[in-house]
């Protein structure tokens, strides 16, 4: 008598599939390592087998009780998991691990409130490079060429000339003032656009200085645009982001993109009154508008820029810019 073993662990396998439970299980082993079952009908048979079969149906036997075993050990641990679940894996008593969520840097948040107060005064949002021409970083902007931040312990050049204007360098824009250019040459009057970024200086670094921080420029251009605009523009935007009691002082500046230029300071109250200065402003001067193609005497505009870490360290008390950006867990978790 002759047994086909592959078969039968074919027949095996195929109906370990359906089984879903203990009782399925128990009725599987009973069918094939049973008192009666399969294996035992095999052992059974040996007495009635030739010589020549004796020894491959042991073997063959063996092996198929061997391979019976395996395969019900592990349908008892898929059983025992389905039914039983992640219980017994996990001691589900035990209190859950808090995952934080994240949330924005206090600079990116600074910048976000600041764009989002002088939106509600009708400006829009625009963005510009940081690799910059010279051009826009300094000519259109009424900056000679002898001026001191040309130099290069003032400003980043980055080493290639500039395709589209003839004996010009590129550079890591020192301020966010070039984009007025972009704008004003892509764009007619009248306009009101709100311009934040990252710009590039080679300051030494300090507790008030680094050679990357982040401005935000303002430029509004119309017919008829006076200083008392901006005046009034800066003053709601002071009182509305510092609280209604903040002081605000004007004090005469020089920039050479606008005419008159001033310096704007707030104050606030720690035992005595204390002034500093925020942001420069101005109107936007008649070369800048003949440098991006403006007729002449047509337009007027006005034009700020503050620094958002110093306006972030004011707000919020924080005495060194450096902590900004040395991703301390310990500061940049308190906002």
């Amino acid at each position: 008598m002759s047994w086909n073993f592959e078969e039968l662990q074919n027949q095996a396998t195929e109906e370990s599939k359906g089984i879903r439970n203990s009782q399925e299980l128990e009725s599987f082993r009973i069918k094939y390592l049973g008192k009666k079952g399969i294996l035992q009908q095999i052992y059974a048979s040996l007495s009635q087998a030739s010589s020549e079969e004796k020894p491959l149906i042991g073997k063959g036997a063996n092996e198929f009780k061997i391979y019976l075993q395996v395969l019900l050990e592990k349908k008892q641990k898929d059983i025992s998991f389905s039914s039983q679940g992640i219980k017994d894996q996990v001691d589900i008593t035990i209190p859950g691990v808090y995952q934080s969520l994240g949330h924005k840097h206090l600079l990116t948040r600074t910048i976000d409130d600041i764009c989002a107060l002088f939106q509600k005064l009708g400006f829009v949002v625009y963005e510009g490079p940081e690799i910059e021409s010279e051009f826009n970083n300094f000519d259109a902007l009424n900056i000679p060429p002898d001026h001191p931040s040309r130099d290069g312990f003032d400003t980043f050049y980055v080493g290639k000339k500039d395709p589209t204007q003839k004996n010009k360098n590129l550079l890591l824009r020192s301020q966010t003032s070039p984009v007025q250019i972009r704008v004003m040459k892509q764009y007619k009057p009248p306009m009101a656009v709100l311009v934040p970024g990252k710009v590039y200086r080679p300051d030494a670094v300090d507790a008030s200085h680094s050679f990357m921080f982040h401005q935000i420029e303002g430029l509004l251009v119309d017919r008829d645009v006076k200083f008392s605009d901006l005046k009034g523009l800066l003053e709601v935007f002071c009182k509305r982001f510092f609280g209604a009691q903040t002081l605000m002082r004007f004090r005469p500046h020089f920039f050479p993109f606008t005419e008159p230029s001033a310096e704007v300071d707030i104050s606030w109250t720690h035992g005595k009154k204390k002034w500093l200065e925020i942001m420069g402003c101005g109107m936007v001067h008649p070369n800048v508008f003949k440098a991006v193609g403006y007729p002449k005497g047509r337009y007027t505009g006005l034009a700020f820029g503050m620094g958002v870490e110093r306006i972030a360290m004011l707000k919020y008390g924080i005495n060194d810019i450096r902590t900004f950006f040395e991703n301390d867990n310990r500061f940049l978790k308190q906002f």
